[in-house]
C-alpha cells in the first residue's frame, strides 16, 4: 500500500482547510468538511475490508451505504490539519445498516468525526439525488456573511439579491440563490434536516449568526461558492455607510443571466 499522506485527496483537503483557516474563517475548532471518495481513489492506500473501529451515526444514512467519506474530526483545530492529518481527519465507510460506519483511517486516539456529521450526511443524500457527481460539503465561519445576518433581513430573496448586486460574478456563480436558516442549535439532527431541505434548491446555505455551508462536485467548486459570496458580503460592508450608493440593477442581472446562460432563482428578478 502507498503512503496515504501522499494521496491527492489528503493533500487537497489539507490545503483547502489550511486556506480557510488563514482567511480567518475557522477559529479554534470552528468549521468542518466532508468529501466523498471512490473506492478507486483509495484502493492504493487503504484496504476497505479492514477497519479500526465502528462509529455510530445516530441517523439513517442507508442511502449512502458503501460510500466512503473523508471527514474532519470533532473538536479538531483547522490550523493543525496540514501538519497532522491523521489526528484531525478520518476516512469512514457507511455500513449497510446505515446507522454505523467503519473507521478506515485517521481519527487516532479515539477521536470522533465532526459533531456536524449528521448535517453532512443528510446534505450529501439530498445533493446526490440532484447531482450524481456531487462530492463535497464545506461548513465554515466566513466572517462577513455571518456579520450580514445580524443586520440584514433573513428573507432568502432579499439576502440573495443583496449579494447578487454587490459583484457582477455573483449571479453567474450562484444563480440558485442562498438558503437562509434562522438561528438554531447546531450539532444535531434537527438543523441537519433543515439544512438538507435547503440544499434541495440551493448550493449555499447560511446559518444565521453562525456560518455558511457550500456544496459541489469538487473542493474548488464548494470553496469557490463560499469565497464568492463572502467577497460580496465584504463589499456590502465597505459601501454600506456611503451615501448615493449604486448597485447592479435587476435589468442588468437579467442581462448577465442571458449572457452567461444561467437561470436565476424563479421570481427573484423583477
Amino acid at each position: 500500500m502507498k503512503d496515504i499522506l501522499t494521496s491527492s485527496f489528503i493533500k487537497e483537503v489539507s490545503k483547502t482547510i489550511d486556506q480557510m483557516y488563514r482567511l480567518g474563517w475557522d477559529e479554534r475548532n470552528g468549521g468542518n468538511l466532508s468529501y466523498i471518495l471512490s473506492e478507486e481513489e483509495v484502493r492504493d492506500y487503504l484496504n476497505v475490508n479492514k477497519y479500526n473501529r465502528v462509529i455510530d451515526l445516530y441517523i439513517d444514512a442507508s442511502f449512502l451505504s458503501g460510500k466512503i467519506f473523508l471527514v474532519t474530526g470533532s473538536g479538531k483545530y483547522f490550523k493543525n490539519v496540514k501538519e497532522n492529518p491523521e489526528s484531525n481527519l478520518g476516512i469512514i465507510q457507511i455500513n449497510p445498516d446505515g446507522k454505523t460506519a467503519n473507521l478506515l483511517w485517521g481519527l487516532i486516539d479515539g477521536a470522533k468525526p465532526t459533531s456536524e456529521l449528521s448535517t453532512h450526511l443528510l446534505s450529501h443524500i439530498e445533493r446526490l439525488k440532484i447531482d450524481p457527481l456531487h462530492k463535497v460539503v464545506i461548513h465554515t465561519h466566513a466572517t462577513n456573511l455571518i456579520a450580514m445576518t445580524f443586520i440584514h433581513s433573513l428573507d432568502e430573496k432579499a439576502y440573495t439579491k443583496t449579494l447578487w448586486k454587490m459583484n457582477t460574478e455573483c449571479i453567474i456563480v450562484f444563480p440558485d440563490g442562498i438558503g437562509v436558516i434562522p438561528w438554531m442549535i447546531c450539532g444535531n439532527e434537527e438543523i441537519g434536516r433543515e439544512t438538507a431541505k435547503k440544499f434541495q434548491e440551493s448550493r449555499l446555505i447560511i446559518w444565521a449568526m453562525h456560518g455558511v455551508l457550500g456544496v459541489g462536485q469538487s473542493l474548488d467548486e464548494a470553496f469557490g461558492l463560499i469565497e464568492t459570496a463572502e467577497k460580496a458580503a465584504e463589499i456590502f460592508f465597505k459601501i454600506s455607510n456611503f451615501p448615493n450608493r449604486k448597485e447592479i440593477t435587476d435589468e442588468q442581472l437579467e442581462a448577465l443571466s442571458f449572457a452567461f446562460a444561467v437561470k436565476p432563482k424563479s421570481n427573484y428578478l423583477e
